[in-house]
């Protein structure tokens, strides 16, 4: 089994289109673990319960929960499907990062960053995490995002299970490219 397909395989399928693998999400975007396995298994996918454990627990993002019991599984964030996480506001560190792609700087200094077709832009809190995000589509390039200013000018946080920062878009007075 190979982690990282297995791990894009469920990105896919419980952030984006869960209706192409046959499985429907609740609200919270949660799903009962033995539908998804049965669903990946009738697709060909043959996953066991206790390989969905070790990608769990062994993504280096930790992209997806297990609800409480065990018995349900979802994406932590990053969805494009209509769910409700159920995030509460969180104050965030006096800055936070986010690495993207070259090709995108010049609509980002402009524009800011957008959620784009996901609901939240995410963060990072450490400028490892936004390097290694925004190498994705090569070289990284990391903004600052003055997140203690965008507190104070009435901005909205909120911090996924995994640890990243969330917030509707980050207007362009609260960046600064990094180096």
């Amino acid at each position: 089994m190979n982690i990282v397909k297995v791990s894009k395989y469920l990105s896919r399928h419980l952030r984006h289109q869960p209706e192409r693998l046959g499985i429907v999400l609740d609200e919270g975007g949660w799903v009962e673990v033995e539908v998804l396995l049965a669903a990946c298994n009738s697709r060909g996918v043959v996953l066991t319960r206790a390989q969905l454990e070790r990608v769990v627990a062994e993504n280096d993002k930790r992209r997806f929960a297990f609800s409480a019991d065990g018995t349900r599984i979802r994406a932590s964030q990053g969805h494009t499907v209509a769910v409700d996480l159920g995030l509460v506001e969180a104050v965030p560190p006096v800055v936070l990062y986010h690495g993207t792609s070259p090709a995108s700087v010049a609509a980002i200094l402009v524009e800011g960053l957008r959620a784009m077709d996901r609901h939240d832009v995410h963060l990072s809190a450490d400028t490892e995490t936004a390097r290694r995000v925004g190498a994705r589509r090569g070289r990284p390039v990391v903004f600052v995002v003055r997140a203690e200013r965008m507190v104070a000018a009435g901005h909205v946080f909120r911090r996924s299970d995994n640890g990243v920062w969330l917030v509707p878009a980050v207007p362009p007075e609260f960046l600064e490219r990094l180096g």
